[in-house]
């Protein structure tokens, strides 16, 4: 509700995508319930430890309520490079994506303990009889997920390889990745408008929907403006050229129409070319280069515009600004992960991991939705992976993978904080958060999985990607790729310069608290240095 405000205002200052009314939806219900499984599950782990109620939401709020903080900035930082786009559909998700996060983290942070304090004990009410095992013990791991991370952390490449080589085999379909733009195929097959199209495209001589237009806005004189359609209508491919003093094709003048004023006017120009080329293909793009390389009548700046003009120009500027967008999420996740953390190893590997877990996210959706796999399944038509919602699937898995990155290594600092060595701390660590991770994830991948039903392709793809993304993240890489790469690390995974240790000994935050200004001593005098000196 609080997102559906922000959007209505922003939709009174700014252009806002409908679409946007998905995210907010999908995001808003998936990142409240993962706060809120991480924050209830750490008030109840206070109540049973024998803690009061007030010294339970103290606790609770230091200790979740950090982590929640900063997987809230981690996951704005990555939406916000969504803002460096110039499409104000990429540009108003971000809007939408941060207002959201901002939202559930705020109402996390000063909601939920006032209903901590109004619950209390009740809190542990309306169990589930298979859930009552344990019941008051302290000890909240999950079996499963401790011994799952202790057999990983004692053979890492048996069990990490396998995982590692699957999902490069689903991120291989990228190598033949292509990008377009939405048509008439992004619709049904029983749409009137998509069946009106076909039928242009198919049975007449050149695509009028997706003729290139070219607007001179000033005076040209009949000849120059002949001469330029004659040499425009001899390029490869082009059936026709109309303009406002006839007809041209294949290099020459087919019919004359000086009466034809709706493709002219005494102080402009519009010329039509028509080509046979299928829309948005290869060809059809460089049809576009080439009418553009076209030197125009003396005096005269052309501008060239259609679908196909669209889809090149929509691809140079999402090319142009990808590398900002991306070095600006790398810098910021790096940033708070070592806030967090005290480590820059930890922030590499974190990167390196999601990177991974991405490439297989967007590998499968391009074998189903460009290769056309599943088609008959999910009633689409194959065609190029949409640029606009590929970059915005990026983000928002992104984004949702380093939200739960936080919420595991932020036990495993805490853990190794308190002495604990590297493969006890992993181990714990993920016995701890496992369950909540687990539950967090399938419940949000539910909330996209929800958009597989919608009628546009495109939105297929962004629900369907997006809830893959957050399961193989939930299960493949941290249930296996994360007490692998620990366990290789060792040590290491928490080293940093000493002048950034000093740094995060002032500055840097985890969920047990402030670091600790011993940190550095802290780790040399740990049982598992001293266990590793000896061996």
């Amino acid at each position: 509700v609080g997102t559906f405000a922000e959007l209505f205002v922003l939709g009174s200052v700014t252009d806002v995508s409908v679409f946007a009314i998905n995210l907010t939806t999908a995001l808003g219900l998936g990142l409240g319930i993962d706060y809120a499984l991480l924050m209830v599950s750490r008030f109840r782990e206070q109540l049973a430890a024998g803690a009061g109620v007030d010294d339970a939401v103290r606790r609770t709020v230091s200790t979740a309520g950090r982590t929640v903080a900063f997987s809230a900035a981690t996951v704005a930082a990555a939406l916000g490079a969504l803002l460096v786009f110039p499409q104000y559909f990429l540009r108003s998700f971000g809007y939408a994506g941060i207002g959201v996060v901002a939202i559930a983290a705020l109402s996390t942070l000063f909601v939920m303990p006032a209903l901590f304090i109004v619950l209390g004990h009740r809190v542990n009410s309306g169990r589930l009889p298979w859930a009552n095992r344990g019941r008051g013990s302290s000890d909240t791991r999950t079996p499963f997920w401790g011994r799952l991370a202790g057999t990983v952390m004692r053979r890492p490449a048996l069990t990490a390889l396998p995982v590692l080589a699957v999902l490069l085999l689903a991120a291989s379909p990228l190598l033949g990745i292509t990008f377009g733009t939405p048509d008439e195929r992004v619709l049904p097959d029983d749409a009137a408008s998509r069946q009106v199209s076909s039928v242009l495209r198919e049975k007449f001589n050149g695509n009028d929907d997706a003729a290139l237009h070219v607007v001179i806005d000033q005076p040209v004189s009949k000849a120059p403006l002949e001469s330029y359609a004659v040499e425009l209508s001899g390029l490869k491919g082009v059936v026709r050229v109309e303009t406002s003093t006839g007809i041209f094709a294949g290099g020459r003048s087919t019919a004359t129409d000086p009466g034809n004023t709706a493709l002219g006017r005494p102080d402009a120009q519009q010329i039509n070319v028509v080509s046979s080329l299928p829309p948005k293909s290869g060809e059809a793009q460089s049809l576009v280069k080439e009418v553009r390389s076209i030197a125009p009548p003396a005096g005269a700046h052309p501008l060239v515009g259609g679908v196909d003009a669209a889809l090149v120009d929509s691809k140079d500027s999402i090319a142009g600004q990808l590398p900002l967008a991306i070095a600006l999420v790398a810098l910021t996740t790096f940033v708070l992960l070592f806030l967090f953390t005290g480590s820059v190893v930890q922030p590499l590997r974190a990167l390196l991991l999601n990177m991974i877990s991405l490439g297989a996210t967007l590998g499968v959706m391009t074998w189903i939705f460009q290769d056309g796999h599943l088609s008959s399944l999910l009633g689409f038509t194959a065609q190029p992976m949409e640029v606009s919602m590929t970059v915005l699937m990026f983000c928002i898995a992104f984004a949702l993978s380093m939200d739960y990155e936080v919420f595991v290594t932020s036990r495993i600092k805490e853990l190794h904080d308190l002495g604990e060595d590297n493969e006890s701390a992993v181990t714990n660590g993920l016995g701890h958060t496992g369950r909540i991770v687990t539950a967090a994830a399938c419940l949000l991948a539910v909330s996209f999985f929800a958009f597989g039903t919608a009628k546009l392709s495109f939105m297929q793809m962004f629900g369907l990607g997006s809830g893959l993304a957050v399961l193989i993240d939930a299960v493949a890489v941290r249930g296996i790729l994360v007490p692998a790469a620990m366990r290789v690390l060792g040590r290491s995974a928490w080293y940093a310069p000493g002048f950034l240790r000093t740094f995060h000994a002032r500055f840097g935050l985890s969920e047990g608290g402030p670091a600790p200004a011993a940190a550095p001593e802290l780790v040399d005098e740990s049982p598992y240095a001293k266990n590793s000196a000896q061996v």
